[in-house]
């Protein structure tokens, strides 16, 4: 089964997931948004049963766009946010795709909120739209 390694930016908090993401997508919300510093976030989603989380993590719960609480948990010594647990999908894990430094990581498969997409932003994947979750 293939592993693949995420983790913060001075590696003290990482995880490893194995098989592939049961999802992959590009949120356009404002929360991801503020969360990433950038125009949208992506997030891969592996089922609990298969990451493995090494390292100490400090976690902010908040409310979601959909209603439904997440809970980011971020490196406490640089301060990347390396993970998520959405209590809307408690079964799955969320990984900032950004934390696996992998240019070979499969492509976003859907984006979400695109009410809230900057209109010069050029999505960088062809992926439906789908309605808010």
């Amino acid at each position: 089964m293939k592993e693949r390694h995420a983790q913060c930016s001075c590696g003290a908090l990482s995880l490893i997931c194995r098989g592939d993401p049961a999802l992959v997508s590009l949120c356009h919300c404002r929360q991801c948004q503020r969360r990433t510093g950038s125009t949208y976030g992506i997030a891969a989603f592996f089922p609990r049963s298969q990451v493995e989380i090494d390292g100490e993590a400090t976690a902010y719960r908040r409310q979601a766009d959909s209603g439904f609480d997440v809970t980011q948990h971020f490196c406490p010594r640089c301060g990347s946010t390396v993970f998520w647990e959405a209590a809307r999908k408690p079964e799955m894990i969320a990984v900032a795709v950004g934390a696996f430094a992998d240019p070979e990581f499969p492509a976003p498969g859907k984006q979400v909120y695109t009410q809230h997409r900057h209109p010069w932003v050029a999505v960088p994947i062809v992926a439906p739209s789908e309605p808010s979750y």
